[in-house]
C-alpha cells in the first residue's frame, strides 16, 4: 500500500469514527427526549403537542439512519482537496444546531402548527432521500458513487433543500434577527458545500456533466416558471 493510499484509508477511518460519535451523542440525547415527551404527553393536549413528539422521533429516526449509512458506506473514490471544503461541511452540517440554544417565542397556536409542521415534513423527506442516498451518503465532499435516481432525478441536491425546509420551521419557532443569521450563514455554506461536491463528482464520473445539465440544482424545474415561459416563447417563435 503506497503512502497516499494509506493516508487516505486512515483518514476515512478516523473521519467514520468521527462521525459515529457525533451522531451516537446527537441519537443518545434525542432519544432521551422522546421518551420524556412521549411520558409527558396527555391526550388532552393540543395538536401541536403530538405534532412536537411525531418531529421528535422522525429526528431521532434520522439520526439512526445517519449513524447506519456512516458506518455502511462506500469507500470514497475521490475527495475535495484543502481545508475549506471540509470547513464548509462541517459548518453547513451542524451550525444550524446553534438554533436549538435560542429561546422559543410564544407564537400562537396556529403559527407554532405551522412551524412544527415544516420540521416534520422537512425530517420526513429527509428520511425519504437519505434512504434513496444510500451508502453513498458522506459529509465531506467525497465521490462515492454517483445517485441520479428518485429525488435525485428531480433536484441535484435534495438532501439540502428538505433540510432547509426543517431549518425554516426551527427559525419560525425562535422567530428573532439572530436565528435569521444563523439560518443565512448556514445556508450560505450549504452552497459552497454544492460547489466542492459538484466538483469532486464532476471529475470521477464523465456523465454528471450530462445529468448535471439535465437536472436543477436546488429548485424543481416544476416551479422555474420563467424558464418555462421562456421555452415556450422559443417553441411558439420557430
Amino acid at each position: 500500500m503506497t503512502e497516499s493510499l494509506r493516508n487516505a484509508s486512515m483518514g476515512e477511518v478516523l473521519g467514520k469514527a468521527s462521525v459515529l460519535a457525533v451522531f451516537g451523542v446527537f441519537a443518545t440525547l434525542k432519544a432521551i427526549a422522546v421518551k420524556s415527551q412521549f411520558m409527558s404527553l396527555e391526550p388532552a393536549q393540543g395538536i401541536e403537542n403530538h405534532m412536537e413528539l411525531a418531529a421528535q422521533i422522525a429526528s431521532l429516526v434520522f439520526l439512526v439512519l445517519l449513524l447506519s449509512l456512516t458506518l455502511l458506506r462506500f469507500k470514497p473514490r475521490e475527495t475535495a482537496k484543502g481545508s475549506e471544503p471540509r470547513i464548509s461541511a462541517l459548518i453547513g452540517t451542524f451550525f444550524s444546531l446553534s438554533l436549538v440554544a435560542l429561546p422559543m417565542q410564544d407564537l400562537g397556536p396556529v403559527l407554532k402548527a405551522t412551524a412544527v409542521c415544516l420540521i416534520l415534513a422537512g425530517l420526513l423527506l429527509s428520511i425519504y432521500i437519505l434512504a434513496w442516498l444510500g451508502r453513498s451518503f458522506s459529509i465531506m465532499a467525497q465521490a462515492r458513487h454517483l445517485v441520479t435516481r428518485g429525488p435525485y432525478a428531480v433536484v441535484r441536491h435534495p438532501l439540502y433543500v428538505t433540510e432547509g425546509i426543517a431549518m425554516i420551521g426551527m427559525v419560525l419557532l425562535c422567530l428573532s434577527p439572530l436565528a435569521i443569521v444563523i439560518a443565512g450563514l448556514q445556508w450560505r455554506f450549504q452552497l459552497r458545500r454544492m460547489s466542492h461536491e459538484e466538483r469532486v463528482l464532476s471529475e470521477v464520473f464523465p456523465e454528471y456533466s450530462d445529468y448535471a445539465a439535465s437536472t436543477p440544482r436546488i429548485i424543481p424545474r416544476q416551479f422555474l416558471w420563467w424558464k418555462k415561459e421562456g421555452s415556450n416563447r422559443f417553441q411558439t417563435a420557430g
